[in-house]
């Protein structure tokens, strides 16, 4: 999807392709909503967004940021992948495989971001990870929240990252784990493009019973069966 500014007002102008990509999407958003039975104003007020932008993002007259389409599919309960593919894709990805053969990026005119969805986003993920370059001058400078929690790593560059009243600065090999919820967002000051791994929790993923690496011993030793422990007493 590509973006050029115009006229000299510092406005984005949507190319004819942007158009129909923007059209196509909020398309797709509408009638996902209309499936799951809810007005526009129940899923504005449960996305931080207005009635009216919620609706202009349905007709394709605006982009939609990615942090915003994370929120509208949460509230909506499908998997990011079914606003931009037509096959039918499981409840819960199995096994997921992610090539340099599919290294193809979507634009948000809004904010001048390139990113695209590597893995997760079916509906019954617990999260969903994507690959951001970060545009050299932020166009929208509007903090976001969100249910569940966000990690990113930088890989090349270099951003300030905000998240409520905190400032910090990251560099190549840096990352950081916040609460969604938090106001936050980021933007590049490297000269060079800025390249961050970005993933986001579902609000579910909180209650995921500890992996095997992360256990104390004493959730080890409840984990043996009763009359194995038994054995060993004796």
């Amino acid at each position: 999807m590509q973006a050029k500014s115009g006229n000299g007002t510092g406005k984005i102008v949507l190319t004819e392709n942007a158009k129909q990509t923007a059209r196509e999407l909020g398309e797709r958003i509408r009638a996902a909503r209309v499936r799951a039975k809810l007005r526009l104003i129940d899923v504005a007020s449960r996305t931080g967004l207005t009635e009216s932008s919620l609706s202009r993002i349905e007709r394709g007259y605006t982009a939609v940021s990615v942090m915003n389409l994370v929120q509208i599919c949460e509230v909506l309960s499908i998997g990011i992948d079914e606003l931009f593919q037509s096959k039918v894709i499981p409840a819960k990805t199995t096994i997921a495989v992610h090539s340099r053969a599919m290294d193809e990026f979507e634009e948000v005119e809004a904010t001048g971001y390139r990113w695209r969805h590597l893995v997760g986003g079916a509906p019954f993920d617990t999260f969903n990870v994507f690959h951001l370059v970060m545009p050299k001058e932020e166009l929208m400078k509007t903090m976001v929240s969100h249910p569940g929690q966000e990690y990113c790593y930088v890989m090349e560059g270099e951003i300030l990252f905000y998240v409520d009243n905190e400032c910090h600065r990251l560099g190549p090999g840096d990352g950081i784990l916040i609460d969604s919820q938090l106001p936050h967002r980021a933007e590049r000051v490297s000269e060079e493009a800025a390249h961050i791994l970005m993933t986001v929790t579902r609000p579910m993923a909180e209650k995921i019973s500890p992996e095997w690496w992360n256990l104390s011993p004493s959730q080890e030793v409840e984990k043996t069966p009763a009359k194995d422990r038994a054995k060993e007493d004796t």
